[in-house]
């Protein structure tokens, strides 16, 4: 149940960017000064997919983020451009780190399974999926307002 409400969010940011005419639109903020974009959106939520996933649960420490740091925590929204490359990246990256996600839940023996987070202690497989499942549905709601400013389309 966890993975499949997991899956529904995932498809909806993915069915909130489908259809935009590349990466220019992507890129759009949504209004200044924020940097808000579906692009910064889809470039964190790979990070985090990859946080939790690979550096918490699989111990994977040499999977940090490919977009924020400690120097740059918002790098993840500020440097999204409307480079097609970019966009690219974007989604290549956040496919390979849903598809690792997908295959690390499928393949544990139970929702116990756990990992260290340095903020918040030891974190069951259980509670990373519900709180991805938060993750996305926040910036889901964000990208229909993104959306629907780049070209009116509302309620994908």
């Amino acid at each position: 149940m966890l993975a499949g409400f997991l899956a529904d969010q995932r498809a909806t940011l993915v069915l909130k960017c489908a259809g935009l005419e590349g990466a220019a639109d992507l890129a759009l903020r949504s209004v200044e000064p924020s940097t808000l974009s579906l692009l910064g959106l889809v470039r964190h939520l790979a990070d985090v997919e990859r946080r939790w996933f690979r550096q918490v649960l699989a111990g994977q420490d040499d999977a940090g983020p490919l977009w924020s740091s400690a120097a740059d925590p918002d790098g993840d929204f500020d440097g999204a451009t409307s480079d097609p490359a970019a966009a690219a990246a974007a989604w290549e990256a956040w496919r390979a780190a849903v598809d690792f996600a997908e295959r690390f839940t499928a393949e544990a023996p139970d929702l116990d399974v756990s990992g260290h987070d340095a903020w918040r202690g030891t974190v069951s497989l259980r509670w990373v999926l519900v709180h991805m499942i938060e993750e996305y549905a926040r910036h889901n709601g964000h990208a229909d307002l993104l959306r629907e400013r780049i070209d009116g389309t509302r309620g994908l």
